[in-house]
């Protein structure tokens, strides 16, 4: 069904109709197939100004966040310009006002209020997609996402898992403009739904899950919030963790830091250990596994490590890295709550020892239940090669392809 802003165009329209009151408002469903993306109506020309609309949601799209349910129905209109009228309170949910990370749902009817936008910027839209079509991962547009393809450890018609590298972003923002699920979607322009079941930092490798359909992302969601999962990260430390430390229970506190240009909570994104009592405390829980003992690498040949298996029971951000740093054992290569004198020294090429050029942190291991199926699926993404030649002996890991196991296993 095409998503209708302002009736500027003579063409057709279906949509419910609205109640009397809000008359100048059509209501139309948002299921939208990737292949037409919505946007609003456009004549030739330049752009121009549109009335505002209300869109009903409909039931696949219920339980997604207001931003990502606007950005998708929203092609053409910039993620900034989407976060304003979000902020300013112009767009609003069964007529009350909303936050970006407020959950849709099925039957909510969203206001939009007109919006510019222009032909060109289908056009671009267009022209990307056929870029695609003809030449594949390689391709690339002026400044959209280039199209990629990850080392794949499980697919089938309900979920993709891939073994994400290090140094690349889960999805744009923040400085960044764009990730792997926007690469996915251009590598793979027949895909009707592409979207993130959860996140890895941008410097952590390892398992990642992206649902292929709406289903699928709701539950595995589900999953992941009930802490029905089981999810071990590999994490190299400085110094000799004790076997004994198996559980930290440490509030934890977000923030932002201070700009460049000197605005309060305009930089970058922090977390810090906090009181419990604190008023933005969140209760944080991890565990810990010695794995094994690590000897001084001869660029810190006075620094012992410990290679950690590491299991969240909650899952707030930056909750590894954080934790292990309250306990005075920072993760090797953080490079923003590490040892930055220890890193520095272990970035430096060495005759007998292989450098360290980014942090050790690893999804190793995913439990979960197939979406479908309910059957339990294990997947493993063996340690990267970078930090393989790090460790003096190689981690001996077992060859592991996607199981699935009966649901009462």
């Amino acid at each position: 069904m095409k998503h209708i802003i302002g009736a500027a165009s003579g063409k057709t329209q279906r949509a419910l109709k609205a109640p009397a009151s809000d008359a100048v408002s059509p209501v139309v469903h948002a299921r939208l197939p990737r292949q037409a993306p919505p946007g609003p109506e456009i004549s030739t020309g330049e752009p121009q100004v549109n009335q505002a609309t209300r869109v009903r949601v409909a039931e696949d799209d219920a339980g997604q966040r207001l931003d990502n349910f606007l950005i998708r129905q929203l092609k053409g209109v910039p993620k900034t310009h989407v976060y304003r009228i979000i902020r300013s309170g112009e767009v609003r949910i069964n007529k009350g006002r909303a936050q970006a990370d407020t959950r849709v749902e099925s039957g909510d009817v969203v206001r939009l209020p007109p919006l510019r936008t222009s032909q060109r910027a289908e056009q671009k839209a267009q022209a990307m997609a056929e870029e695609v079509a003809r030449h594949g991962a390689s391709s690339t547009v002026g400044g959209y996402a280039p199209s990629r393809e990850f080392p794949i450890l499980f697919e089938d018609d309900f979920l993709l898992a891939i073994d994400k590298p290090a140094g690349v972003a889960v999805h744009g923002g923040s400085g960044v403009s764009f990730g792997i699920i926007e690469q996915l979607r251009m590598a793979r322009p027949e895909a009707d739904f592409l979207e993130l079941v959860h996140r890895l930092d941008r410097e952590t490798s390892g398992v990642l899950l992206i649902a292929k359909r709406r289903m699928a992302l709701k539950l595995l969601q589900e999953q992941f919030r009930e802490r029905e999962t089981d999810k071990i990260y590999l994490a190299l430390v400085s110094g000799i963790w004790p076997a004994s430390h198996r559980v930290i229970d440490k509030a934890l506190h977000k923030y932002l830091l201070q700009g460049r240009d000197g605005t309060f909570g305009a930089g970058e994104r922090r977390v810090k250990v906090v009181a419990n009592d604190h008023p933005d405390a969140m209760r944080s829980v991890t565990l810990v596994k010695v794995k094994s003992a690590i000897a001084a690498n001869p660029l810190a040949p006075a620094t012992p490590f410990t290679l950690l298996e590491v299991t969240l029971k909650t899952g707030r951000t930056h909750q590894i890295r954080v934790h292990l740093a309250s306990e005075g054992h920072p993760i090797a290569g953080d490079d923003k709550y590490g040892d930055f004198e220890l890193n520095k020294a272990l970035q430096k090429s060495g005759a007998d020892a292989a450098s360290l050029k980014r942090m050790f942190l690893h999804a190793w291991s995913l439990k979960f239940k197939h979406p479908k199926t309910r059957k339990s699926v294990h997947l493993q993404a063996p340690l990267p090669e970078e930090l393989q030649q790090f460790l003096p002996t190689r981690l001996q890991e077992p060859s592991r392809e996607p199981t699935e196991e009966p649901e009462n296993s």
